[in-house]
């Protein structure tokens, strides 16, 4: 790094593996690859800005034949489900990359971590949140390092006076491929029941769905004050496999209007739908697009990739063609159905997009510093909070003042 540019490569473009976006089944690779001519192995993501000198200044600062683990540091106010409530006693204690300010391994790790991914097979099991679960892998309960926090790894905007003394900021470059889709191009549907009609659908009416033209609540019983529709399918407790399938034929049905897009939501998801559109300005629908927050399955063994459905999952019309035409189909009623999507995605070889800005989890599951650079399009759950103040926080947008501003920076990310 200090003697030429660095190589620079994809995550998406190493291989066919599923599973390369969760990066430590790739690391023999690096190691075999790199291990001998080069120092340090760096991860960005596409929307990070890098000013290389001043990045190699920061690398210069540690013993390159020690290892290391250097980042912005994230950490835990609360425990939380997404990290299986880890550090329940003190979760603070425990830091973790944030990834858009870039973060970095001395090579002497990526070694000795190759080696261990070698002799060790990878459990099979999920991959949640990538940063935190790389963190504890690298950490080892003790044995291995702790990340090791560099200030100049920011999450500024590139123009802003507070980076000036940053290698790393965020770029500005505007995220929005062109004119948000239009509202008559989304259709949504949320999935209930009738033990929720009175208490979670009300705050749906309350919040985004002014934003939507088309949309339908779908439940165990019709009810015409909402109104729902009964698809037929029995309420299950979890899983609710048969009411998704149910709801992607009735969207390629005569029931409803040829639309180009189909968004699946939970009646507890809280969503921004202007701010949806102008992502979906970044993507064909005439293409098998499935995007949302990407979870993982397995992935160190041949598992999946899928979309968790809490925070919304988005499909193109081609994309539920191609998921019917291929025969897939719930192996029960209350299969979990984002896990059965992802599995379908991937016999048929179809990619699952993943996008930082929906949540599976409330904003309190979250990092202040994470969630400080972004423009959120979705939170999930009630629990122990109040949703409709939750909204207007996080995913009320002011049209007249903020929507033009916040659209730009929001961002659409494959890797």
């Amino acid at each position: 790094i200090f003697q030429k540019a660095p190589a620079v490569l994809l995550l998406h473009r190493l291989s066919d593996n599923e599973g390369d976006w969760s990066i430590l089944p790739l690391l023999p690779e690096f190691s075999r690859s790199f291990g001998k001519n080069s120092s340090w192995l760096v991860f960005l993501e596409e929307k990070t800005h890098v000013k290389m000198s001043a990045f190699v200044q920061v690398l210069a600062k540690f013993d390159k034949n020690k290892e290391w683990f250097v980042g912005k540091p994230l950490f835990d106010k609360e425990s939380t489900i997404i990290h299986h409530y880890a550090f329940a006693e003190n979760p603070s204690i425990f830091k973790y990359p944030d990834f858009a300010a870039a973060w970095a391994l001395s090579m002497p790790l990526v070694v000795r971590l190759a080696n261990k991914v070698r002799d060790e097979p990878l459990k099979s099991d999920f991959t949640i949140d990538l940063k935190h679960e790389i963190a504890l892998y690298i950490w080892d309960g003790g044995k291995g390092p702790h990340l090791t926090a560099a200030p100049e790894l920011c999450t500024e905007p590139e123009d802003s006076l507070r980076a000036q003394h940053c290698a790393t900021t965020l770029s500005k470059e505007p995220t929005q491929c062109g004119e948000p889709v239009k509202k008559e191009d989304i259709f949504v549907a949320v999935k209930t029941c009738r033990k929720f009609h009175n208490e979670r659908v009300p705050v749906i009416k309350r919040t985004w769905e002014k934003d939507a033209v088309l949309l339908e609540y779908y439940s165990d019983h019709a009810d015409p004050s909402i109104p729902t529709i009964n698809l037929g399918v029995p309420n299950t407790e979890r899983g609710h496999c048969g009411k998704t399938f149910a709801i992607l034929q009735r969207f390629l049905s005569s029931h409803v209007p040829n639309t180009k897009w189909l968004l699946v939501v939970d009646d507890d998801t809280l969503i921004s739908l202007p701010r949806l559109q102008a992502l979906l300005s970044c993507y064909d629908p005439s293409e098998p697009v499935s995007l949302g927050e990407r979870y993982g399955y397995g992935l160190s063994q041949g598992g999946y990739s899928y979309i968790t459905g809490g925070g919304g999952m988005v499909f193109s019309r081609e994309a539920v063609v191609r998921l019917l035409d291929s025969g897939c189909k719930c192996y029960s009623n209350d299969a979990p159905d984002d896990m059965v999507l992802g599995m379908c995605l991937n016999a048929l070889g179809l990619p699952v997009t993943h996008s930082p800005l929906f949540h599976q989890a409330r904003p309190e599951d979250y990092p202040a510093d994470l969630l400080a650079h972004q423009v959120p399009i979705s939170f999930h759950k009630h629990w122990n909070i109040d949703p409709i103040a939750v909204f207007n926080k996080w995913l009320r947008d002011n049209s007249s003042e903020k929507s033009s501003h916040e659209l730009d920076r929001t961002t659409k990310t494959e890797l």
